[in-house]
């Protein structure tokens, strides 16, 4: 069994539905447990003009699933809520990123862990310090508690 860390966003549609269901089809997998789950934050989005998002993060256990493998769950659950990538940083039904795969480092073309951009998005940062505070992000060696006293949280909102 491996931890792996994952986030959630939506804003597009009944995006707290949005968000709950695909939890519930993540866990529908035998190799995958949910262990924790944030609350749900109101965030500002990225990009370009578009409504607020709700993010949030979960913790799961995963067995007999590589990254890859489950990088592929993920984004089949996404398209399962007719994720549509036709805009970078665009509106989105469903987001779903890994962020953490134990202490795992990879760099590869389709997958990068831990997630490269997770350092700086306090939508990231938020709900996952309050699930995870003393996981070690493998990178920089850090808390997510400490990672999170670098950004401006200024933009996200407990729902």
């Amino acid at each position: 069994m491996v931890s792996c860390a994952i986030a959630l966003g939506s804003n597009l549609g009944d995006s707290l539905n949005i968000l709950e269901d695909s939890l519930q089809r993540l866990t529908a997998d035998r190799n995958i447990s949910l262990t924790s789950l944030s609350n749900w934050y109101r965030t500002r989005p990225i990009g370009p003009p578009q409504p607020d998002y709700f993010n949030g993060c979960a913790i799961l256990e995963v067995k007999s699933l590589t990254p890859h493998q489950l990088l592929a769950t993920l984004l089949g659950v996404e398209n399962q809520f007719g994720r549509v990538r036709d805009r970078f940083w665009g509106p989105r039904t469903l987001d779903l990123d890994l962020l953490l795969y134990g202490d795992l480092i990879l760099n590869s073309p389709s997958l990068e862990i831990p997630h490269p951009r997770m350092r700086e998005r306090a939508f990231v940062l938020v709900p996952l310090a309050s699930i995870a505070p003393d996981w070690i992000e493998p990178v920089t060696k850090l808390s997510i508690a400490q990672l999170l006293e670098r950004v401006d949280i200024s933009g996200v909102r407990l729902i």
